[in-house]
C-alpha cells in the first residue's frame, strides 16, 4: 500500500500542482486509474491472506507490523481523493468508501494503542522505527479526505480533533523511536539498523501541515512554523540517509548497496511527495523562506520524478529476480 500512497501523492500533489490540472488532465487520469487499480489489487491480496489464514502472521502477530495497517487507511484516503477529483460520476462511491475508511481508522487507533503497550511489555522498544508514525499519517490523511468531499462546521470540529490526535500520536511515537536510537547511539550499525521508514519522521510533519491548511482555520504563521520544522527534520533525516548510503556502498558495493529493491523504499517517495505538496501549498511568495520554498518547488519536482522512475526500474528488476528464483526452486 505504500506504493499506492507514493504514486497517489505524486499524481495529485506533485505533478498536478506543478504542471497544472488543465494541462495534464488526461495523463493525470491515467495515473489515477493505474493507482486505483493497484489499490484494488492490494485489497484482493488482503482478502487472499485472510482466506489462507496468513493475515494474522503477516499483519498482526508482530506488534510493530500492526502499524503497517495505517498504509491501508492513507492509501484509501488518497485513492478516494483521486476518484473525487478525476471521476465526478463516482462521487457517491467515495462517500461510502470514506465511511468504511473512518471505521477502519477507529479500529486502527485501538490496535495501535494496544500495539504500543505490547511493544513495551514484550521489550520490542529496541526494534521500533518510523512505521509507528503511520498513526499520524493515516489520521491526517483522513483529514485531507474529509475536507476534500465535505464542508461544514461538523467536519471542521472533527478535523481539528483528528489533527490534534495525529499530533499526539506523533510525539508519543517519536519518543519511542528516539529512545531506540539514542540509547545505543555509539554502537549503532547504521547500515542495518536505520530503516527506510524513518523518513516518515518528516513525512508525518508535512502531512500534518497540509491537513492544517485543508482545515482553513490555522494561521499562516503557524503553517510557516510547521514547514520550518518539517524542512529541518527532512534535512536531518536525509543527511543520515546519505551517510547510510555511503556506508552501505562501502560495505556491500553499488549493486547491493543501492540497486536493490525494498518495498519500504516507497515510503521515502511518499514523504518526498508529501513534503513537496506541503511546500507548494504553504508557499506565500515573500521573504527569504519563500525563496527556499521556490527552490524546492522548482527542483523537487524533477528529483521526485527521477526517483519514482528509478523505483519502478528497481521494482521490475525485483519482480523478475523473484520470478527466476521461484522458477529455479520449482525445477529443483
Amino acid at each position: 500500500m505504500a506504493a499506492v500512497m507514493a504514486i497517489g501523492i505524486i499524481t495529485q500533489g506533485v505533478v498536478t500542482n506543478y504542471f497544472g490540472s488543465e494541462y495534464i488532465s488526461g495523463f493525470g487520469k491515467l495515473l489515477s486509474i493505474f493507482n486505483i487499480s493497484l489499490w484494488i489489487a492490494f485489497l484482493f491480496s488482503l482478502i487472499l491472506s485472510i482466506q489462507s489464514n496468513q493475515f494474522r502472521s503477516i499483519h498482526y502477530e508482530n506488534p510493530i507490523n500492526r502499524f503497517g495497517i495505517g498504509t491501508w487507511i492513507a492509501a484509501t484516503s488518497i485513492c478516494s481523493i483521486l476518484i473525487y477529483r478525476n471521476f465526478p460520476g463516482w462521487i457517491s462511491l467515495v462517500t461510502y468508501i470514506t465511511i468504511i475508511n473512518s471505521i477502519l481508522w477507529i479500529t486502527y487507533m485501538v490496535i495501535s494503542i494496544f500495539a504500543l503497550r505490547d511493544i513495551c511489555r514484550l521489550k520490542f522498544t529496541n526494534k521500533v522505527h518510523g512505521i509507528l508514525l503511520l498513526t499520524t499519517v493515516s489520521t491526517q490523511s483522513l483529514v485531507l479526505l474529509l475536507n476534500t468531499i465535505y464542508k461544514g462546521d461538523m467536519i471542521l470540529y472533527i478535523s481539528i480533533s483528528l489533527v490534534l490526535t495525529g499530533i499526539g500520536f506523533y510525539f508519543v511515537c517519536v519518543a519511542f523511536i528516539l529512545k531506540r536510537y539514542l540509547q545505543n547511539f555509539k554502537n549503532i550499525n547504521i547500515e542495518e539498523e536505520w530503516k527506510n521508514t524513518n523518513c516518515i519522521l518528516h513525512g508525518a510533519v508535512s502531512i500534518t501541515g497540509l491537513a492544517c491548511i485543508f482545515t482553513n482555520v490555522v494561521q499562516e504563521s503557524i503553517i510557516t512554523l510547521i514547514w520550518v520544522v518539517s524542512a529541518t527534520i527532512f534535512l536531518i533525516v536525509e543527511l543520515v540517509e546519505i551517510f547510510r548510503l555511503i556506508k552501505r556502498v562501502k560495505r556491500f558495493g553499488l549493486s547491493k548497496g543501492i540497486f536493490i529493491y525494498d518495498v519500504t523504499q516507497w515510503s521515502r517517495l511518499f514523504t518526498f511527495g508529501m513534503f513537496y505538496t506541503f511546500t507548494f501549498r504553504s508557499y506565500f511568495g515573500t521573504g527569504l523562506l519563500s525563496q527556499i520554498q521556490s527552490f524546492v518547488i522548482q527542483i523537487g519536482v524533477w528529483l521526485i520524478l527521477s526517483l519514482i522512475i528509478f523505483e519502478f526500474i528497481l521494482s521490475i528488476k525485483g519482480i523478475v529476480m523473484n520470478h527466476k528464483l521461484s522458477h529455479v526452486r520449482l525445477r529443483g
